[in-house]
């Protein structure tokens, strides 16, 4: 199962994100689900860094494929867009998938 923590502050601004694990839907190579998810995931971050002014930090671990990443402020317009259009994908695999393949959560940080 991939797990994708969503962090948001008590105004509910985004603060960043931590995704771990992989769907197991299918066998590596294979699994459709996995990969919308790291898809979203690494386009964000892309988005993020070639489209907005925001400050922040990712770190990634090929083996695993872990990311976690963390604004240096909460996010601007732009990046909170971006978070919320990720979040709507993911929500749309967890919608079509199963929370047995994803489980989407968002904590107050």
């Amino acid at each position: 199962m991939t797990k994708v923590m969503v962090f948001q502050n008590r105004n509910q601004e985004f603060i960043g994100f931590e995704c771990s694990g992989h769907a197991g839907y299918a066998s590596r190579g294979s699994d459709v689900v996995c990969a919308g998810i790291s898809i979203l995931v690494q386009n964000t971050i892309n988005a993020i860094e070639a489209f907005t002014q925001e400050g922040f930090s990712c770190e990634a671990d090929a083996e695993t494929g872990d990311i976690r990443f963390r604004f240096e402020h909460p996010a601007g317009h732009d990046a909170d867009l971006l978070i919320n259009a990720m979040v709507l994908g993911l929500e749309g695999i967890q919608s079509s998938y199963g929370k047995k393949f994803l489980k989407l959560q968002f904590e107050e940080v």
